[in-house]
């Protein structure tokens, strides 16, 4: 005697099966514990779908009407959590339109005409990673503009600039903050690109070769906010390459990400004591009352490899697959959705941080003196003024250097006759350049780190996000 669910089952799948599945074969089959996601979208496709069936008269009318009222319940029991999700009904798919007969009978039977699962998850899917997209643009957005805040309040706050993690010239912080910003943007208009490619809708492609049925594409494409139809009913139900380039814009922002939280969580120690954040984003230690450990900026950087191996596992599913569809692109979407909720909860977590940190500038000023970070500005001083060839310049400055470091002392604390007995055309002049801040302010060139260029370039981000 068949139990009702697996009756129901069996009618799902058709009269080529006499008996539901065995119970492992359920569990590595079904995915409904994570495409039931995809609920949102399933919905607005069948909407579609069955609008443009009877535009072109391939349902009635009535049909029609009691498929969307049906639609329309089943969406209000997901919202209020009273729908029962199935297993054994597999998918998001099936578990609809299983409810959907319950609810208006025979009429549900009409909504799967022209489509299959194939292009119908197909097109669900380029649904919701195209909403992933928006979302964290729209979350790299709120990001840019905390960075672009905070270089405006630290147009003029002097750090030192490091290669190799070594001193080597003063910047300002709010410049530091500003290179963020512009790599976040190339980021942002990677998912906008990734976004426009996606933008074409599977649905009508059905199984793998098209329909017999007179049915009108386009229509069902610009009723989900497609551009265009895909072209190839094969490669519309068997490409994955909108997720993985998603993800692989998705992976590129979490290295800038995991840069910036490095960055973070080497700034708050004692070691640089260049920035302070508040207890919202710290947390203490079990047995040292003392320690202020950058627990969110930690996560942030460790998020990377979450997001970085959710590409890879969706390369390596996709690497060797004939076309068209495979059972085993059912693992798409929990890789993808785990890739993007990792990067959201991470780009939150930043502009939260970002928002919060407190410079000590003082503590930044004193870091941006040491190593000798004026160098090169003696260098650039003879050049200019003496009108030395720069590789001289150069082989003078690193004398210079050498003494004072004999010496013990800084640039600017070693004295002139000190430098005159290296270079004897040198004069006190020299010593207008030798500070840090005006190092920092003498690079004026496009894109440098002078305080005014800082303002007029944070100032210009800031009318941009708006």
């Amino acid at each position: 005697m068949k139990n009702k669910t697996e009756t129901k089952e069996n009618q799902m799948w058709g009269g080529r099966f006499s008996r539901g599945p065995t119970a492992i074969m359920e569990e590595i089959n079904a995915s409904i514990d994570i495409d039931k996601r995809l609920w949102r979208e399933d919905i607005a496709g069948s909407k579609a779908h069955v609008a443009m069936l009877e535009a072109t008269g391939i349902i009635s009318h009535d049909d029609k009407t009691a498929i969307d009222q049906g639609l329309n319940q089943i969406a209000k029991e997901i919202e209020g959590g009273t729908f029962e999700f199935s297993k054994s009904l597999e998918d998001i798919h099936m578990n609809i339109e299983a409810r959907l007969k319950d609810i208006i009978g025979a009429p549900a039977g009409r909504l799967h005409t022209a489509r299959s699962r194939n292009d119908q998850v197909a097109t669900d899917f380029r649904l919701w990673v195209r909403r992933a997209c928006d979302d964290t643009q729209a979350a790299l957005k709120t990001l840019m503009h905390a960075l672009a805040t905070a270089a405006t309040e630290n147009a003029d706050t002097v750090m030192p600039g490091f290669t190799h993690l070594q001193t080597a010239q003063p910047v300002t912080f709010g410049h530091h903050l500003l290179a963020y910003v512009e790599m976040f943007a190339r980021d942002a208009s990677r998912f906008s690109d990734a976004r426009k490619r996606m933008n074409e809708c599977p649905l009508g492609a059905a199984a793998l070769a098209g329909t017999a049925f007179p049915i009108d594409r386009q229509a069902t494409a610009s009723a989900l906010g497609f551009d265009r139809p895909t072209a190839n009913s094969l490669d519309s139900v068997s490409s994955r390459d909108f997720a993985l380039e998603a993800l692989g814009a998705a992976s590129i922002t979490a290295t800038h990400l995991s840069r910036l939280a490095e960055e973070l969580v080497m700034w708050t120690s004692p070691h640089f004591g260049f920035v302070t954040l508040s207890d919202s984003f710290s947390t203490g230690s079990s047995i040292m009352p003392q320690k202020r450990n950058p627990d969110a900026a930690e996560l942030v950087r460790a998020k990377a490899g979450r997001i970085i191996g959710s590409l890879n596992n969706l390369l390596i599913v996709m690497k060797g697959l004939p076309l068209a569809y495979a059972k085993d692109m059912q693992e798409d979407k929990a890789t993808t959705f785990e890739g993007f909720d990792a990067l959201a909860l991470a780009l939150a977590a930043m502009a939260g941080m970002i928002g919060d940190l407190k410079p000590n500038k003082e503590a930044m000023k004193d870091a941006a003196k040491l190593g000798y970070s004026t160098a090169t500005d003696i260098a650039d001083w003879l050049v200019r003024v003496l009108d030395m060839p720069f590789r001289d310049a150069h082989h003078v400055t690193g004398a210079v250097v050498a003494l004072a470091e004999k010496k013990s002392v800084t640039l600017d604390q070693l004295a002139l006759k000190d430098m005159q007995s290296i270079e004897p055309r040198i004069t006190n002049d020299i010593f207008s350049i030798l500070t840090v801040d005006a190092s920092a302010a003498s690079r004026t060139s496009y894109g440098g780190t002078a305080p005014d260029n800082v303002k007029q370039e944070a100032d210009r981000w800031l009318a941009a996000l708006k």
